[in-house]
Order: structure tokens, then sequence, then C-alpha cells
């Protein structure tokens, strides 16, 4: 299992690394994903290579066997010979072969075991791994989000500890509706004015009119006074 605990230390260190580093989220969670599919592909060359070991053993094991049982077929012919002898000799490579058999196949056994446990280990590191591929976009955009609220979160404390902006604008809205109100002011008093003029000129056209008919009136009645005026005759 040595594999995987070289796993769980690299990724481990990385991540402390990183850490302490104060990486990004986003560029954290990516390098940590590298590193894993880095050591998966490396795990996967391993298991693999345990896996051909084991399969070697194994022929090692039906090899042994086969030569005991072609040994102890020559032993019966040797039997069938009447070459006792022949046959002992026969029997001997046989029990070489059975012994040295038997010591491959418990190699084998363990073997076999070994590789099952490093094939259930490695599928179980591959689905952890899809798992946090599939768990790093949720927490980029998180991370994102969190980031993004933090941003207006110090704006709006920025904002908050210096009026000078706001008093600005409160400074210009008043100034604003100093100008508006001077300028409907300004207005009024030119109306007031302009009707005044015009009440006046009116007024003295009134009187001048008022004087000359009085003025003709007295004209008349002084001609008709006159000697020899047809009004008076």
């Amino acid at each position: 299992m040595g594999i995987f605990s070289r796993l769980k230390t690299l990724i481990s260190s990385n991540v402390n690394d990183m850490i302490n580093k104060a990486e990004k989220p986003e560029k954290m969670l990516n390098q940590l994903l590298i590193d894993m599919n880095t050591q998966l592909i490396e795990s996967k060359k391993a298991v693999a290579m345990a896996i051909a070991d084991e399969k070697k053993l194994e022929r090692e094991v039906q090899n042994h066997e086969a030569q005991a049982q072609e040994w102890e077929r020559k032993a019966m012919l040797a039997v069938q010979a009447g070459k006792d002898d022949l046959a002992r000799e026969a029997l001997l490579r046989k029990q070489e072969y059975d012994n040295n058999g038997a010591e491959y196949r418990k190699q084998w056994t363990a073997q076999k075991e070994s590789v099952d446990q490093l094939k259930v280990s490695l599928r179980e590191l591959q689905d952890k791994i899809e798992e946090a591929q599939r768990k790093k976009n949720l927490l980029v955009a998180r991370a994102k989000r969190a980031e993004a609220q933090q941003k207006i979160q110090s704006t709006m404390s920025s904002l908050a500890g210096n009026r000078t902006a706001f008093d600005t604008f409160d400074r210009m809205a008043a100034k604003v509706d100093q100008m508006e109100a001077e300028a409907a002011a300004a207005k009024e008093l030119e109306d007031v004015s302009t009707t005044g003029s015009l009440e006046k000129r009116f007024a003295e056209l009134e009187k001048s009119d008022t004087a000359a008919d009085q003025m003709l009136l007295e004209l008349k009645a002084k001609m008709k006074a006159l000697p020899g005026s047809a009004s008076g005759e």
C-alpha cells in the first residue's frame, strides 16, 4: 500500500504549502487535482507492475506443477520398464518440482491478495479524484462569490469611514437648490417689473387721451363764441 501512502503524503504537503502561501482557491484546487492525477498515473503503473509480478508467479506455479506431472509420468514409464532406480531418480525430481511449486504457490497467493487490495484501493482513489473534480467547480464558485462579497463590504466600509465624498454631494445639492431659488426669484422680479411698466404706460395713455378730449371741447366752445362763426349766427 506504499503508493497510496506516498500519494497522501504528497497531497498533504502540497495543500499545506499552498494554504500557507495563501494561494487563490481556484489555483490551489487546480494544482491539487493535477498532483492527484499525476500520482494516480504513477499508482496505476505500480499496480500494473504488481499485477505483472503476480502473473509471473502464477506462470511459475503452473510450470512447476507441469514439470512435476511430467517427472511422475517418466517415473511410471521407468517402473513399467522394470527400471526402479531410474524411477526413483524421476520421483526425486518430481518431489523437487513439487516443493518449489508449493513455495511459488504461497508467494503467488500472497501476491494475488495484495494485487486484489491494490485494485480496490486504486478504484477508490479514482472515485475520490472524480468526486474532487466535481466538487472543484462548486468550491471555485463559492470562493468567487465570497471574494466578491468581501470586495463590496470593503468598499462600503471605506465609504462609510470617509464622509468626504458624501459631504461633497450634500454641499452640491444645497448649492443647486440655492441656484434654483435665485433663478425663480429673478424671474418673479422680472414679471413684476414688466407688469408694472405696462400698467404705467396704459395709465399715461389714458391720461393723455382725456386731456386731449378736454382741450378739443374747449377749442370748439371758443370757436362758437367767435363773431361770424356759423354757430354764433
